[in-house]
């Protein structure tokens, strides 16, 4: 047998057992990632269940109003039913020109008024007089009046509140952008069915909520979601509605809808206080001026807003500035009136004289002579039918009719939910009360003195407005069984996570096919004994089948660790890492339960993380070796410098004025960054791949394609990102007024899609074929010179003598050295992150890129405090890059309200709205911070961890489990605080808000963990092995 055949045999063999070693890896890894999907199954059935009892939406009526079947019996011998005069009452008007204004705040239409630390107009002030001044010079022609808006604050809302005349309920705020068709009843419907012609020009939400009832020839929607570009819509809207209004053409029409999109744009875009606002209202004035002028004598005009916005320009909550548009209505013909001579002028302030947005319904019903929409809700605005001689007679008459159609719903919407006398109890002696004042005085007279007449309209507005308060009640009221399902369901997936992550004394990859098997089967079973007993009558199929799916999973799942049950022990934290997590994560779960913690969360935070930083460095100067003393105090400090200097960027909410100051913005009142914070693109670029490339240098694994990617490629991407910002600031501020708008808009779209082309086609590209990140150095061997030969000493008597079968000197062999080689692991992972930090990156706003540069030098400050104190293992790592995601959401511009939502971070690589992408970077933009951090959570583990060690997959997935144990913990908490809370004052302000983050943020952790981070992992280990070879071989 020749010499080389047992090395051959013994290669072969080793390379059968990598390939062995391989397969399993790959097979445990697919497992592990499926076992994430499903907890992230789990957590979204609870969600589900949860919302759909908390988050609910009222019954719809599926009746209407007919033109000749009045509500009440009409009096003064009017005859109904004709379309020509009016249905139940006299008509007004044969035509109207119907203008929204989105986001019209009432204070852009009256005169600056001076008030203690405002003494000064703004830009916003004064530049929309013609409002104010037709009201104040002809107020029989024109009335002006605070039109508040029902929140949440968002079109979609409004506007089915301005056409069906109905409140909004929770589980519509979440279609903002992706509105459905309107299948109540409404006016728009009642138009089309009375023969009216309606063009609509602008917002196309119009034509989601109401498709096939507009005027195809004539009608020309646009898109609405470009916040970034006040003209489009605005020139588009005047293009195509000032023709219809000249005289040749107004026999093609009867109502036109103009929705202008440019004053909300620009409160987003800059904010209010900022030259463009000024402008686009100016724009606005002249523009009704000039329709005044087209107007003839019988069409109405109606100008309005559907909601406000806050001092950003931002708007979907319920603050004063969200929730108080104006409402104005012309007319040539003097038809207008008002109570007293105290309420001609309009008032200074929303404060005075305001009405609902709900009440322009019936009054444009009856003005343009249709029934009042089944399902309305609001009352008549008294100006519209008092008249030139205060007619409280014709008021009295509308109003009655109004409450004689909201007691025929009221009751109706009582017999189809069942409800019992007493939840309407108040409303029917109101109603009773108000038809004997009614008939009482029609019996002493036929026309009703001015007394009289003024009294029935009260005692019919005192019932409509208790009606309305009983209506937001019972809309109110919560569906407890299904919430308590979803709570249950969340519970029990936090036990099955909290099992996993430190629960189980073993390698946990082998134990995770077991806990699939189960968990996936019951899931089945019980989705299917759910459908089975779906016959059960206060509760929907989809909701048992939900419950069914979600208890069948997590009790098989748990059912599934019996087998292990030797190696399960309790989770619960016996160091004292363990344990200060432990106690941060409940405190932090108990204070969510106190609106005034929840509303400092981002200040709570901040001291929680520089805490942590002290114990760490106090941990790192304990330690024994020098390197880990010099190290992790090294980083400590970095860790506490990065978060203080992070906390200098703050969004502040409504609820912490007048002790909090932003800074994220150029000041309070804009949504524009602030031109020194043009810097922050330029310093980033300039400093953080050298701090990356640092932490590779000192593992010695700066080699081969981390030189290329780190020194070149996340360079040129973080220098375009500045480009783009730069652009993006000239374009704002006119600062290169010999290139076009539409030229600088093209060029920074062309160079954000570049970056993300970066980012993620090259990025993934390198990171899935990329070696370890090694340099191999052969050293040659010095030739060591012979010693001299010893004279052999004599021997002993007896002793035996050796002979020397081989004296002939050895030669010298050359040496391999692997630099980099304690750190393949760790340095090969993060490569993920640093392609994931440069879309990241181009997606915030400036002041936003600085802090999440904080972010990634914070992360690779713990992975180094992590080896030095020897806490790879612990829940430190995992914890603590949690709490930083969370508090980095803040410090990006964010906070746990709607109105904080950088909706124009959809247009950075985009010129229009496109879906999947706009929604994603809006996404991307919002939860980066957390994103960030869940990719590096695999990292912890494998951190200066050398080739071929055991049992990775394992303590990966512990890491994993850990950093979702947190979000899952604030989900349970912050659930089950806002259905205790649910009738606490600040429930829809504070604590709603923070459980939809909270449940958001678990789900798209969840998302990111298994799919990105744990599928990165698969990348990185196999690329390592398959060079070292696997543990085990």
């Amino acid at each position: 047998m020749d010499d080389g055949e047992p090395d051959s045999s013994a290669a072969d063999e080793l390379k059968k057992q990598n390939k062995r070693a391989a397969v399993q890896f790959k097979a445990q890894h697919a497992l592990v990632v499926a076992f994430f999907v499903l907890l992230l199954v789990f957590h979204a059935l609870g969600i589900y269940l949860f919302c759909s009892g908390f988050l609910l939406s009222r019954l719809v009526l599926q009746d209407r109003s007919q033109c000749d079947v009045p509500p009440a019996e009409v009096q003064h011998g009017y005859t109904t039913g004709s379309m020509d005069s009016g249905c139940w009452h006299p008509k007004s008007f044969d035509k109207a020109v119907v203008i929204l204004v989105d986001a019209l705040r009432y204070d852009f239409t009256v005169p600056f008024q001076p008030r203690p630390g405002d003494e000064q107009p703004h830009h916003f002030h004064n530049a929309l007089p013609i409002l104010y001044e037709t009201s104040v010079e002809q107020p029989n022609n024109a009335f002006l009046r605070p039109f508040i808006a029902d929140p949440p604050t968002t079109t979609l809302q409004r506007l089915k509140g301005l056409t069906t005349g109905t409140l909004p309920t929770f589980i519509d705020a979440g279609s903002n952008f992706a509105g459905t068709a309107i299948d109540e009843d409404n006016l728009i419907e009642q138009l089309y069915k009375a023969g009216r012609r309606v063009v609509h020009i602008g917002d196309d939400t119009w034509h989601s909520l109401f498709p096939g009832y507009f005027e195809p020839n004539l009608t020309k929607p646009f898109d609405s979601f470009n916040v970034w570009d006040l003209h489009t819509v605005d020139n588009g809207v005047n293009e195509h509605l000032f023709p219809l209004l000249e005289p040749d053409m107004r026999g093609r029409w009867d109502v036109i809808i103009g929705h202008y999109l440019g004053v909300d744009h620009a409160g987003h875009r800059y904010g209010p206080d900022h030259p463009a606002m000024a402008d686009k209202l100016k724009q606005m004035d002249g523009i009704f001026r000039q329709m005044i002028d087209k107007l003839d004598d019988n069409t109405l005009l109606v100008v309005m807003g559907d909601h406000g916005m806050d001092v950003k320009g931002d708007h979907g909550g319920e603050s004063d500035d969200e929730v108080e548009a104006a409402v104005w209505m012309y007319s040539k013909r003097p038809v207008f009136g008002s109570r007293n001579a105290e309420s001609v002028s309009p008032p200074l302030t929303a404060k005075e004289r305001a009405v609902g947005q709900i009440d322009l319904v019936p009054t444009l019903a009856f003005l343009l002579g249709l029934p009042v929409p089944f399902n309305n809700l609001g009352q008549p605005i008294a100006e519209a039918f008092l008249g030139t001689k205060t007619d409280f007679n014709n008021l009295a008459t509308v109003s009655r009719l109004t409450s004689a159609q909201i007691h025929r719903y009221q009751g109706q919407y009582a017999r189809a939910r069942k409800l019992d006398e007493s939840a309407t109890s108040t409303t029917s002696l109101l109603w009773r009360q108000a038809s004997n004042i009614y008939e009482a005085a029609r019996k002493a007279t036929q026309n009703l003195s001015t007394a009289e007449a003024g009294r029935v309209a009260d005692a019919f507005n005192a019932y409509q407005a208790e009606n309305l308060r009983i209506c937001r009640s019972l809309w109110a009221r919560f569906d407890l069984v299904s919430m308590a399902m979803g709570i249950s369901a969340l519970v029990g997936t936090f036990a099955i996570i909290a099992i996993y992550a430190h629960g189980i004394g073993a390698d946990r990859a082998t134990i995770t096919p077991l806990l699939i098997g189960w968990g996936a089967a019951g899931t089945a079973v019980g989705a299917i004994v759910g459908a089975a007993v779906g016959f059960i009558p206060s509760l929907s199929l989809i909701q048992l089948s939900a419950f069914g799916a979600a208890t069948g999973g997590i009790s098989a799942t748990l059912i599934g660790l019996w087998p292990a049950r030797k190696i399960l022990k309790l989770p619960l934290p016996r160091t004292f890492w363990g344990s200060l997590c432990f106690l941060v994560t409940v405190l932090l779960c108990i204070g969510f339960a106190s609106n005034s913690f929840t509303i400092w969360e981002d200040e709570q935070l901040l001291f929680i993380l520089t805490t942590f930083g002290v114990l760490m460095l106090a941990s790192s100067l304990g330690q024994d070796l020098r390197e880990d003393r010099m190290l992790g105090a090294a980083n400590s400090v970095s860790f506490l410098v990065a978060t203080r200097l992070s906390s200098l960027s703050r969004l502040c909410r409504e609820e912490q004025m007048p002790n909090c100051r932003s800074s994220y913005y150029a000041s309070a009142t804009s949504s524009t960054s602030a031109g020194w914070q043009l810097s922050i693109p330029i310093l980033v670029f300039a400093v953080l791949p050298s701090v990356i490339a640092s932490f590779f240098h000192r593992t010695r694994n700066y080699q081969g394609i981390a030189v290329i990617w780190i020194g070149i490629a996340l360079r040129v991407g973080l220098g375009l990102i500045a480009v783009f910002w730069v652009l993006d600031a000239a374009d704002d501020n006119g600062w290169i007024p010999s290139i076009s708008e539409a030229s600088l808009k093209t060029s920074r779209v062309l160079v954000a899609q570049s970056v993300l082309a970066l980012a993620f086609a090259g990025g993934y590209a390198i990171f899935i074929v990329a070696s370890p990140l090694l340099e191999v150095k052969k050293e040659e061997a010095q030739q060591e010179e012979s010693a001299p030969a010893n004279a052999p000493e004599p021997l002993q008597p007896g002793e035996p003598i050796f002979t020397s079968l081989d004296d002939a000197p050895q030669k010298p062999k050359p040496k391999l050295i692997i630099f980099g080689y304690a750190n393949t692991h760790g340095s090969r992972y993060l490569l993920l992150p640093c392609a994931w930090i440069i879309a990241l990156q181009l997606l915030q706003k400036p002041m936003g890129q600085g802090t999440l540069a904080l972010c990634m030098v914070s992360i690779l400050n713990l992975l180094e405090i992590v080896d030095a104190i020897d806490q790879r293992h612990s829940a430190l790592g995992p914890t603590l890059l949690a709490l930083m995601g969370s508090y980095y959401f803040f410090k990006t511009g964010h906070q746990a309200a709607l109105a904080t939502i950088q909706w124009e971070s959809a247009f950075i690589p985009l010129k229009t709205i496109a879906y999947p992408w706009s929604p994603l970077f809006v996404t991307l933009n919002t939860f980066g911070a957390q994103i960030l951090c869940a990719i590096a959570v695999p990292a912890i583990s494998i951190w200066k961890v050398p080739p071929k060690h055991p049992g990775l997959l394992g303590r990966i997935a512990g890491a994993m489990a850990t950093h979702i144990l947190f979000y899952a913990a604030i989900a349970v908490a912050t659930v089950v605080e806002a259905a205790w809370l649910r009738r606490h004052l600040m429930l829809y302000r504070v604590f709603m808000p923070r459980m939809l983050l909270s449940i958001i943020v678990l789900l798209l952790v969840e998302f990111v963990g298994a799919l990105i981070a744990l599928v990165g992992v698969r990348f990185s280990i196999v690329s390592v092995n398959e060079v070292f070879g696997w543990p085990g071989t």
